[in-house]
């Protein structure tokens, strides 16, 4: 039984994804965390979730892509979905503003939480370029190789859909614009929605409007947008 059959992964991912696991980066990636488990490290989202972006959001229903930096390292928040946390857990800054943004693009009421779950299972892929975290230690896991992994599955995205719109928040997000097919994707570009530089820009960006603008002039159906409470 090799590594790939014990990793759950959806099956489109999975078939996509196969060759990625073989890397020589991967292999020292499991093994970096196998180290950081075994000395007792607590590590974000918790493992069954580290995949959830993949797992909720096939690769053939993808017509979305967020993109964010780092899981959030503070106890019951992360879940594998950017800019998402555990339902109960206080929403935190950057997503307040994504809120207060959606209130102003589309009239939408601020939710009471932050799971942004079924935004993931209406084909927006919710990805951290880095995909775990040791707690209270932001960035612990960056340039372990998870970024190579999730470039692939932004390149994946790129060549294997059509149509799909790409926000990009940020100079981190902007850094993987290269990767993306721009004759066939909608890219939209803004700062961040941290509260250092949210109203430099991104509040009155208008992205999710335009984002469903784009989509339905595609044939595809908008997202909802408004959150289940």
């Amino acid at each position: 039984m090799t590594d790939d059959d014990r990793i759950k992964l959806e099956p489109s991912w999975k078939e996509a994804l196969r060759a990625e696991f073989e890397q020589p980066y991967m292999q020292q990636l499991r093994e970096f965390l196998r180290q950081e488990y075994a000395a007792g490290k607590e590590i974000y989202p918790p493992g069954p979730l580290i995949f959830n972006a993949l797992n909720s959001t096939p690769l053939d229903q993808v017509k979305v892509v967020i993109l964010g930096q780092d899981p959030y390292h503070g106890p019951d928040q992360a879940h594998g979905l950017c800019f998402s946390v555990q339902p109960g857990v206080p929403t935190p800054p950057s997503l307040v503003n994504i809120y207060k943004e959606l209130q102003r693009d589309l009239n939408l009421p601020i939710p009471a939480h932050g799971y942004l779950q079924s935004w993931a299972e209406q084909g927006v892929l919710l990805l951290n370029t880095t995909m775990t975290v040791q707690r209270g230690n932001a960035a612990s896991h960056a340039k372990k190789g998870w970024e190579s992994f999730t470039d692939r599955i932004i390149q994946l995205v790129s060549e294997r859909q059509s149509n799909v719109v790409f926000l990009l928040w940020g100079a981190h997000a902007q850094s993987k614009q290269k990767l993306i097919d721009g004759t066939k994707h909608l890219v939209l570009k803004s700062v961040h929605p941290s509260p250092l530089s949210a109203y430099r820009g991104f509040i009155g960006c208008g992205h999710f409007s335009h984002a469903n603008r784009f989509l339905q002039q595609h044939g595809m159906k908008p997202v909802e947008w408004a959150l289940p409470q």
